[in-house]
């Protein structure tokens, strides 16, 4: 199971509970009460990691009748972390299909039949907001695009597994900020925001294209440095929302593939700049932490390895001295 992957380290807290009497204590300070259904075979973990403007909470939880109240103004999103997630909320039947949104408070009852596995992502209120949460104090239970779930839970277990092996990545501002914009932009699919819901402005296009253009103004004035969604919309003067939205009609993809790209070849200008840097401090630079992935990603699009570029542009470099 994926909790048996997972060591505690300075980024990751990882607790494990054998005992319902011993995971009380822990419950209570959450404002939480649950009654086992099964004290015989209970069992329970968490680990928890903290990004920058948000706190990821996995959880494998046990059968169990469940009452709690959140708090949560910057929002919350609880997200399925397993394919057979059953559970029910004020008699609503939960499975994995489904997410739940929530910004503000909110006192809630499920029952959980089985042992379910989760993850409970807590935003700051410092976060911009981004659009996804409808208004306060209201929970709302989503249906997931299953790519955007699956993108988003693995996702989810890469910072995990990162914070395990590699706490010392989370010691570094920028590196934990890169890995907190890739949930966001992961979470910006999720809730699948509609670019076409502005039909009836008949400036709207126009504006997307303008909103496309300063994207691809700003990454080329700047090719190597990082890309976040939240600073291009403040330096647009638009919304996540409005920007995302603006990809989708003009470059027919999602806000979250188009920066994607625009990280791949960035990274592409840097290796073929490079004198002396190697392909990973290159990719790490723009956000690419799983170098696997990155090299999977970099040769999909380009049809080459990153190493390849790199000795090229050396080779190119060396031809002309």
């Amino acid at each position: 199971m994926f909790f048996d992957a997972l060591a505690p380290s300075s980024a990751l807290q990882v607790t494990r509970f054998t005992d319902v009497d011993a995971f009380r204590p822990a419950e209570a300070l959450e404002d939480s009460r649950s009654i086992p259904l099964d004290v015989a075979n209970f069992a329970a973990a968490r680990a928890i990691v903290n990004l920058p403007a948000c706190r990821i909470i996995v959880a494998r939880s046990f059968a169990r009748i469940l009452e709690t109240t959140y708090r949560a103004p910057g929002g919350m999103v609880i997200l399925p972390m397993s394919d057979d997630l059953r559970a029910s909320s004020s008699g609503m039947d939960i499975d994995s299909r489904f997410f739940i949104g929530l910004r503000g408070n909110h006192h809630c009852h499920f029952v959980e039949p089985q042992i379910n596995h989760h993850a409970l992502i807590m935003f700051s209120p410092t976060l911009r907001d981004r659009g996804w949460f409808d208004r306060a104090d209201a929970l709302r239970v989503r249906i997931a695009d299953p790519s955007a779930h699956l993108d988003a839970r693995q996702l989810v277990q890469d910072i995990l597994r990162t914070a395990s092996v590699q706490p010392q990545m989370f010691e570094t501002t920028e590196v934990a900020a890169h890995l907190q914009e890739g949930l966001l932009l992961a979470f910006d699919d999720l809730f699948q925001m509609n670019p076409l819901s502005d039909r009836t402005a008949p400036r709207a296009g126009v504006r997307s294209a303008r909103l496309v253009q300063q994207i691809d103004d700003y990454v080329r004035a700047y090719p190597t440095a990082p890309i976040y969604t939240a600073d291009l919309a403040d330096q647009f003067g638009v919304s996540v929302r409005t920007l995302g939205g603006a990809v989708a009609k003009v470059r027919g993809m999602s806000l979250h593939q188009y920066i994607r790209l625009k990280r791949l070849w960035a990274t592409r200008t840097q290796l073929l700049r490079s004198g002396g840097a190697s392909v990973a401090s290159c990719a790490r630079a723009q956000g690419f932490h799983h170098l696997g992935e990155f090299a999977a990603a970099y040769r999909a699009t380009f049809h080459e390895a990153p190493s390849d570029t790199l000795a090229r542009a050396r080779q190119i470099r060396l031809q002309a001295n």
